[in-house]
């Protein structure tokens, strides 16, 4: 597998439950994390949270700045703010990874569902944005309470990767598999997003009537 530890990685939305779990996770295993975010007092504020929880090296900045310094970038963004903020980072993120784990739903009475998007999904919004980018899809389906929770020293489940880039996507196996318990695994082309990311909907649901933090595991592989 690729060695990522020397790599700094960026985390667009970092403020949020799932970036700054995943940023506690990576700075744990010892890779330099950058938390990107609108409001650079939020992203410091949210920094030596990560700090104070058992984390390395992590430091706070704006997005650009995130975008900009960063090797590898975690698009962890809200959806309404997913195109916004992509678009304005075009230049900072050209040449780079990009890893959207953005998930498009809604939640009514009947509880969450998946949202239709234009160009597919939200990882094909995020490559017609960036097209000088080497776009993937991963970490759909990560319990945001489950990263927070230092105590959890394993974390039982699969990450699914998307890509139609072979070099990118492993490396995002690999930034996947620094965590203890995850395992990423090739999951298809960037097209095959959307299931992924609808998936997301079930997830939840199961969560809710189970009272639980389920992931996923991939059998025979």
């Amino acid at each position: 597998m690729v060695d990522v530890r020397n790599l700094t990685v960026g985390v667009l939305g970092g403020t949020g439950a799932q970036g700054k779990g995943l940023a506690i996770r990576w700075a744990q295993a010892g890779l330099s994390v950058l938390i990107g975010s609108r409001s650079a007092e939020r992203a410091e504020q949210a920094a030596e949270e990560i700090a104070e929880a058992g984390g390395g090296s992590v430091r706070g900045c704006d997005n650009s700045e995130c975008a900009a310094r960063a090797d590898v970038v975690l698009a962890a963004l809200p959806w309404e703010a997913h195109a916004d903020t992509l678009r304005e980072l075009r230049s900072e993120l050209a040449e780079k990874i990009v890893i959207d784990c953005v998930n498009p739903l809604g939640f009514d009475k009947k509880g969450p569902y998946a949202l239709e998007v234009e160009e597919g999904s939200a990882a094909q919004q995020a490559e017609a944005l960036l097209p000088d980018s080497r776009v993937t899809a991963a970490f759909h389906h990560v319990s945001a309470v489950k990263l927070a929770d230092t105590s959890v020293r394993h974390v039982d489940l699969d990450v699914l990767v998307l890509g139609d880039d072979r070099e990118a996507t492993d490396l995002v196996r690999a930034l996947a598999d620094v965590i203890p318990g995850v395992r990423g695994i090739y999951g298809g082309r960037l097209r095959n997003a959307h299931q992924v990311e609808a998936l997301t909907a079930n997830v939840i649901a199961i969560n809710r009537r189970y009272k639980a933090h389920a992931g996923l595991r991939i059998t025979d592989v």
